[in-house]
């Protein structure tokens, strides 16, 4: 089996639920959105075979994986889940919802984009909520999303410092209207840690 990986690296979870928790991160290549404020490269990538990806996150002090991209359910099965479970991994997903999350993972956290509506039949359940947000984004309801144990409003980052304090501010806003939400920057861009 193999996959199209653009890159792996060892770092800290920068937002949601595992915030701080030490990581290993997986970049599956590609996406089926194309959103407009995406700030990571997933395009390229070089195909790997299972047994190669272990070799090289054995080398890692740290039984966390996170698959990401892209959009890792492009390629992740719950074959490939299961291999990395029988050698002892935990795994989490970061995902859009489009499409199905396997039952074998540990923890989901999914990033509606778009269309909450078909992501929650898609996905009735995750374990957090992550909607990405810009000043002046409607927030949706919680029975257009699925259920989930924690809910977060992230900032949308951009080049523009000015644009993304505005950002942080209208999310803040938005909390302290909407309670049930909680605030998740991305640290691991305050701190410059990868």
């Amino acid at each position: 089996m193999n996959l199209k990986v653009k890159e792996i690296f060892y770092s800290l979870q920068g937002e949601g639920g595992r915030q701080g928790e030490a990581s290993i991160f997986i970049r599956l290549s590609g996406c089926n959105l194309k959103c407009d404020f995406c700030d990571t490269d997933f395009s390229g990538g070089e195909m790997l075979e299972l047994t190669h990806i272990l070799s090289v996150i054995r080398e890692f002090p740290c039984r966390w994986i996170i698959w990401t991209g892209g959009e890792p359910t492009l390629q992740l099965t719950g074959e490939t889940i299961a291999f990395f479970k029988r050698e002892g991994y935990f795994q989490a997903i970061e995902s859009n919802g489009h499409y199905p999350l396997s039952d074998l993972l540990n923890y989901t956290a999914v990033s509606p984009k778009g269309t909450p509506d078909y992501v929650r039949k898609i996905n009735p359940v995750v374990d957090e909520i992550r909607l990405p947000v810009k000043k002046g984004d409607t927030i949706p309801g919680f029975e257009r999303l699925p259920e989930a144990k924690y809910y977060f409003l992230s900032p949308v980052f951009t080049d523009d410092a000015l644009t993304t304090r505005e950002n942080i501010n209208y999310c803040v806003e938005q909390i302290k209207r909407l309670t049930v939400w909680r605030l998740s920057l991305q640290i691991h861009k305050f701190i410059s840690i990868e």
